[in-house]
């Protein structure tokens, strides 16, 4: 045979292989507390704020999302088309 590899022992390798580098991936990368421990005092303060404000916009969709929901459910109360504003379905003309 002229060097050729066995699909077993390819598979193998591979698989090999590929574990080892998550291993190594997964011992290196610090996680997100190990990593914002590590930031100094001034980073901390704006990693704080940067978390406030994602938090306030959060709840600000949240509360834009509730109030379009709402005024979904209001329209969906009406007969009228949504797209007819001004039309009332008992007066035909």
């Amino acid at each position: 045979m002229s060097g050729r590899i066995p699909i077993g022992s390819a598979i193998l390798m591979t698989l090999g292989i590929t574990t080892l580098g998550y291993g190594i991936m997964a011992w290196t990368t610090p996680t997100e507390k190990e990593f914002y421990d590590a930031l100094s005092p001034d980073l901390k303060k704006k990693v704080d704020e940067q978390r406030r404000l994602s938090q306030g916009a959060r709840e600000q969709l949240v509360k834009d999302s509730q109030s379009r929901l709402d005024a979904i459910k209001e329209q969906a109360k009406n007969d009228a088309p949504v797209w007819a504003d001004d039309f009332d379905p008992k007066n035909k003309k």
